[in-house]
Parts: C-alpha cells; sequence; structure tokens
C-alpha cells in the first residue's frame, strides 16, 4: 500500500516537470520586457517607441503563461498518471478544468453571498473569463488532473448497450470527468473560503511577530509561489492597514501597495 501511494506520488511529480520547464522562459519574458518598460526603471526606451512597444508584447506573452499554470498543471498531472489514451485524459483535463471553474463562479451566484465572500482581499476575481470567482490556483489544477486521471483509467476501456456504443470508450472519459468537475466545483467554492481565510489568518499573527513575523513573511511568501497561493498571503498586506498606515495629503491610506 504504502508503495502504490510513493509510487503515485512519484508519478505526480514527474507530472510536475513538464509545466515547470516552460517557467524560466515565461520569467526571462515577463522580467525583461517589465524592466524595460518600466519608466522608473529605465529611460532608455520611450514610450510608444517600436521596441517598447515589441517589448510590451514580450511581457504579454511572459504574463499570460504564469496565469495559465492552474490549467497547465491540470493537463500535466492527467497526461502524467494516463495509462493509456494519453491525449484523451489531456483533452478531457482542459474540458474538465473550463467546467470546474464555471460550477465555481455559478455556486458563487445562485448560492453564495458575493458581497461577504469580497471581504476577503484577494479570494474573488476574474480568472480565464469567468467574473466573481475564486482562483483556486495550481493546487485546484493538480486536484483536478489526479481527478481526470482516476476517472480515465477506469473508464477508457468501458463497453455501454448497443444504442449508447457510441459514448463507450474513451468517448466516455470526458463525459464522465465534466460531472465529476461540476461536483469538485461545488465543493471548492465551498470550502476554499476556509482555506483563504486560514492564509489569510496566518499573515495577521505573523504581523504581530515584529522583526522575526519579517523573516516569516518572506519565507511563506517563498514557499508558497510553487502553489499559487502566495496571491492569497500577500493581497491583505499590500491592500490593508496590515502594511501599514499613513496620511498623505489629508488622504488616509491603508497597505504597503497604496
Amino acid at each position: 500500500m504504502k508503495n502504490q501511494i510513493f509510487g503515485t506520488l512519484q508519478k505526480i511529480g514527474k507530472s510536475f516537470m513538464l509545466p515547470i520547464a516552460v517557467l524560466p522562459i515565461a520569467g526571462l519574458l515577463l522580467g525583461v520586457g517589465s524592466t524595460l518598460t518600466n519608466p522608473e526603471r529605465s529611460t532608455l526606451i520611450k514610450e510608444g517607441s517600436f521596441t517598447f512597444r515589441l517589448l510590451s508584447v514580450l511581457t504579454d506573452c511572459g504574463n499570460v503563461l504564469f496565469g495559465l499554470l492552474p490549467l497547465l498543471f491540470a493537463v500535466a498531472v492527467a497526461l502524467g498518471l494516463a495509462k493509456k489514451s494519453k491525449e484523451v485524459a489531456a483533452l478531457s483535463a482542459v474540458i474538465a478544468y473550463f467546467v470546474m471553474n464555471m460550477a465555481i463562479a455559478s455556486t458563487i451566484k445562485n448560492f453564495m453571498d458575493l458581497d461577504k465572500l469580497q471581504q476577503t482581499s484577494g479570494l474573488i476575481g476574474n480568472f480565464l473569463g469567468f467574473e466573481n470567482t475564486m482562483n483556486t490556483s495550481v493546487l485546484g489544477g493538480v486536484l483536478l488532473g489526479v481527478l481526470v486521471a482516476f476517472l480515465h483509467n477506469k473508464y477508457y476501456k468501458i463497453k455501454l448497450p448497443e444504442m449508447l456504443s457510441f459514448f463507450g470508450g474513451t468517448h466516455f472519459v470526458p463525459i464522465i470527468s465534466s460531472c465529476a468537475a461540476i461536483i469538485l466545483g461545488v465543493i471548492l467554492a465551498i470550502v476554499w473560503p476556509f482555506f483563504a481565510s486560514g492564509i489569510a489568518a496566518l499573515g495577521v499573527g505573523i504581523a504581530k511577530l515584529g522583526i522575526f513575523g519579517t523573516f516569516l513573511y518572506g519565507f511563506i511568501l517563498r514557499a508558497l509561489i510553487p502553489t499559487g497561493l502566495h496571491h492569497v498571503f500577500y493581497m491583505p498586506f499590500w491592500q490593508t492597514s496590515l502594511g501599514g498606515t499613513a496620511e498623505v495629503g489629508g488622504q488616509f491610506l491603508e497597505g504597503a501597495q497604496n
């Protein structure tokens, strides 16, 4: 049993390598482009010039890769864990990922208090064209990838009655994966706010620890980056009084970023 669990975790770890491999080039495009087009960091390139526009293209291309990381991880995990017909598992993961995100957005819209959820900084936003949804980030993508791979390995050889035979075999995988994605999306919509609130509460505790808290902030922030959860952690420091307060020109400001 232990060997089976270890083997599965090892396969998941190996499947992470595919989307991770694109991060260096994405970071290079984003870093170089954003640095050279930032007027506060570079005065060599004038805004509106051909070079400035070209670098802006590089910045946008690098940024979109980071934005699509959850989807890339969902596909990579499903691809890595599938035993046969891996291309079917990959396509099913793409379909199921969008279904899951729509389930999250629709659950929030129809069953949850949007105004209350928006009080948790960094929890509600727009993601992949879905408005007022929760970005479950890489963790959501990995969970979906594991789910799709499990269903794929179980049903890719399924045989249905003759009148439904077209929907059997590999054709059944995206169908069952989409149904499972709806259930997963509803569960995540309910559970994720508590998870995000826990991370935010951790930030509050760190803010009270002084210099040691500063060390913990940097350590935890960097540790959360691979999971994509760092945006929930740092947002209270950027936008609330956790990041400090100041009165500028008669206006009271809260948050380090402001």
